[in-house]
């Protein structure tokens, strides 16, 4: 099903390294879901989007509530994946937008957490 899951974004953070994650799937930006959310699955995310790796997993809609779909729940990454869609995940679930995850990446740059 999300196998054509072609773009991953971080919005509302402060900076393009940080942010609510948001997935596009078929044509609409939807979100994921915190559900056993981890390091593992957020240094996947940042390094999808080019970024070295985590600084932060961040869960409780820290970024603020999404809208729209929750596309991902349950995402279990081993951690050596280049995109989400190589991780496990129980597609849409019910999760609410108070429980939308997002990211902190590590940048090359030293003054940005």
């Amino acid at each position: 099903m999300f196998y054509d899951l072609i773009d991953v974004r971080l919005v509302d953070g402060n900076g393009s390294y940080q942010g609510r994650v948001e997935v596009l799937y078929d044509g609409e930006w939807g979100t994921v879901c915190d559900h056993v959310w981890s390091f593992k699955e957020a240094n996947v995310v940042c390094r999808q989007l080019g970024f070295e790796k985590a600084l932060a997993a961040k869960r409780f809609a820290a970024f603020g509530r999404g809208k729209g779909k929750i596309w991902m729940s349950h995402v279990r990454c081993k951690g050596n994946e280049t995109s989400l869609t190589q991780c496990d995940h129980h597609g849409v679930d019910h999760c609410s937008h108070s429980e939308d995850v997002g990211v902190v990446c590590m940048t090359g740059n030293k003054n940005i957490p």
